[in-house]
C-alpha cells in the first residue's frame, strides 16, 4: 500500500513540477496536474491537501539537492576539487531536475514568496558558508583575488542555464534533447573556465 502511495505522490510531484515550470503557480490548475499524472483530481488533494502545499513540495524537492551540492565546500579543501565537484553537482541538478529547477529559479526571481523563513535562512547560510570558504582561499593565495560573491553568481548562472534555457539550447545545438555527452561537455567547459579564471596570479 505504501509503495502505491509513494508512486502516486511521485507521479503528482513530477507532473506538478512540469506544470508549475510551464505556467507558473497562479495559472496552474490542479486538474491539469492530475491529468498529466494520470490520476483523479481528488488524489492531488488527498496527498498534498492544496495547490500551495504541492508547490512548496516541489520547491523542497529541489532545495535538498541544492544544499547537498555544497557539501564539498570547506576552507581546508582543495579549491580545484571543491569547485569542480560543486559545478558537476549543479549541472547534474539541471539535467535530472530541470522542471523543479525552473520552478525554483522563478520563485527566486519573484522574491521567494512561497519559501519559508527557515528555507530562506538555510539557503542564505549555505551561500555565506561557501563564500567564506572562497574568501579564505583568496586570503591564503590559493586562488586569484576574485570577488567570491560574483564567482558564486557566475557558477549559478552558468549551471542553471541548462534547466532554464533548454529551448534556446535545443535551437542553437539542433538537438531536441541534450544527451550525457552534452552535459559532460558543459560541465568540463564550465569547470575549465572557472578554474582558469581562479588560478592564482603569477
Amino acid at each position: 500500500m505504501s509503495s502505491i502511495r509513494e508512486r502516486n505522490k511521485e507521479l503528482i510531484l513530477r507532473a506538478a513540477s512540469e506544470e508549475f515550470a510551464d505556467k507558473g503557480f497562479a495559472a496552474t490548475k490542479t486538474s491539469d496536474i492530475a491529468a498529466k499524472a494520470g490520476l483523479p483530481k481528488p488524489n492531488v488533494y488527498y496527498y498534498f491537501k492544496s495547490k500551495e502545499n504541492l508547490y512548496r513540495e516541489v520547491l523542497e524537492s529541489i532545495i535538498e539537492p541544492i544544499m547537498q551540492a555544497s557539501t564539498p565546500f570547506n576552507a581546508e579543501g582543495d579549491p580545484e576539487e571543491v569547485l569542480s565537484a560543486y559545478i558537476r553537482s549543479k549541472v547534474r541538478i539541471s539535467r535530472d531536475l530541470p522542471f523543479a529547477s525552473k520552478v525554483f529559479a522563478s520563485e527566486i526571481m519573484h522574491g521567494a514568496p512561497h519559501l519559508s523563513p527557515r528555507q530562506v535562512e538555510q539557503l542564505n547560510a549555505q551561500a555565506r558558508h561557501n563564500i567564506a570558504c572562497i574568501q579564505r582561499w583568496i586570503d591564503k593565495g590559493r586562488i586569484a583575488p576574485v570577488d567570491p560573491h560574483h564567482l558564486m553568481f557566475s557558477i549559478w548562472a552558468a549551471t542553471q542555464t541548462y534547466a532554464d534555457f533548454d529551448w534556446q539550447i535545443s535551437v542553437v545545438t539542433g538537438k531536441a534533447k541534450l544527451d550525457e555527452s552534452d552535459y559532460e561537455a558543459a560541465t568540463q567547459t564550465i569547470i575549465r573556465l572557472v578554474l582558469k579564471g581562479c588560478a592564482p596570479d603569477s
